[in-house]
């Protein structure tokens, strides 16, 4: 297969990364450290190019292969690689909006909403999760299961489209590539999803279940019935007993093409956040 190299995409591309760089490295000495960085994803990451278990470390919950993305910010230095992080996450964020047919201002409104801004500040992966919302299945798997709460919905959508398309052949084709990788994870860490049981009594758990069930169930058989997987996205926080206010962005996703929605759930999020700080 012939590959077609267009120089002014790559120049362009050079130009977009060497002034990520550049930002990264003013901004660095003037923004705090980002917990979830610090203490969970540069470490597992770094102990995973020095062949050591990444799951050693307690904070190290999520699927290996979400760590992949991260080496090049990993060997960075620790402040330069969270202000990447910080980009990667905006652009991930605006990208996804845009896929999702959302307007300038509704992408606006997301970048400002207080679940983007909690991840950026803990820099934590909710928007690489985001990116398998608009990827083909086969490849959107690996980065829902980074976050599961923002897919636990999604994937037997994509199961049941897969179905509808091709039966179990096209079932096979679009997850094998995922269950083989998933078992292989299995073989070298072991049963490593085991480490997120405990997460549900964090004191920090933004989760609604159990009362949120009927909603998610509700709105998973509504995607179902009208095959758009932004109402599966809007139902996997509501049926994960662990969900943080980061990853309640999926939500937001799920209704980004519409402009008055999103202001109006953007500006209600930011009264809730409000009411929290006044009270204490």
């Amino acid at each position: 297969m012939k590959i077609n190299f267009d120089s002014k995409v790559f120049l362009r591309a050079l130009i977009v990364l060497a002034a990520a760089l550049t930002i990264s490295f003013i901004a660095a000495p003037y923004l705090p450290p980002a917990i979830d960085w610090t203490t969970a994803f540069r470490p597992a990451t770094l102990d995973l190019l020095a062949g050591r278990d990444p799951f050693d470390n307690p904070w190290m919950i999520h699927a290996p292969w979400g760590l992949l993305p991260l080496i090049p910010l990993a060997l960075l230095p620790e402040a330069v690689g969270r202000v990447m992080l910080i980009l990667c996450g905006l652009a991930s964020y605006a990208y996804v909006a845009h896929k999702l047919g959302a307007k300038p201002i509704a992408t606006i409104f997301l970048l400002i909403s207080p679940p983007v801004m909690h991840v950026l500040l803990n820099g934590n992966l909710d928007w690489l999760a985001a990116l398998g919302f608009v990827l083909p299945p086969q490849f959107g798997l690996f980065f829902i299961s980074v976050k599961p709460q923002m897919g636990i919905a999604v994937a037997p959508f994509w199961l049941i489209q897969a179905w509808r398309q091709g039966g179990w052949k096209q079932v096979v084709v679009t997850f094998a590539p995922f269950t083989i990788v998933l078992a292989l994870s299995f073989a070298i860490y072991g049963l490593w999803p085991l480490g997120s049981s405990r997460t549900a009594d964090y004191w920090w758990n933004a989760s609604l279940w159990p009362m949120s069930i009927p909603v998610g169930l509700a709105l998973f058989v509504a995607s179902i019935r009208k095959q758009k997987i932004e109402y599966a996205m809007a139902a996997s926080p509501c049926l994960s007993p662990y969900v943080l206010l980061h990853s309640w962005v999926g939500v937001l996703l799920a209704i980004v093409a519409s402009v008055p929605e999103t202001i109006a759930a953007v500006i209600g999020l930011w009264i809730v956040v409000g009411m929290k700080f006044f009270a204490g």
